[in-house]
């Protein structure tokens, strides 16, 4: 049984940062590309970031970028999201999730096979 179990979210306020960790079992984690998503009340779920199966790719929305980092550590069969200069605007559900194609370069929803539960950041102004 595949889990993905998103943790590190919060109360933050704006300037701030966290780090997502999002734990993987039941899969073979190291093939797998990896994506961040987000989805703020009355919105569609959004893509964040991306990552290839090696972690030697990387991808970004552009309202992120500078601003974000994504990591992988196979050993540890774990993604994270390194958030800095958090905004009001970053404000959402966070989710992890894992894409059979090991590539990273995925940025719809639709193309990903598992899902986390979300965790919540909040960021205050």
């Amino acid at each position: 049984q595949v889990q993905l179990v998103e943790s590190g979210g919060g109360l933050v306020q704006a300037g701030g940062s966290l780090r997502l960790s999002c734990a993987a079992s039941g899969l073979t984690f190291s093939v797998y590309g990896m994506g961040w998503f987000r989805q703020a009340p009355g919105k569609e779920r959004e893509f964040v970031a991306s990552i290839n199966w090696s972690g030697g790719r990387t991808y970004y929305a552009d309202s992120v970028k500078g601003r974000f980092t994504i990591s992988r550590d196979n050993a540890e069969n774990t993604v994270y999201l390194q958030m800095n200069s958090l905004k009001s605007e970053d404000t959402a559900v966070y989710y992890c999730a894992a894409d059979a194609v090991g590539s990273g370069r995925r940025w719809y929803a639709d193309g990903y096979k598992y899902w986390g539960q979300g965790t919540q950041v909040t960021v205050s102004s």
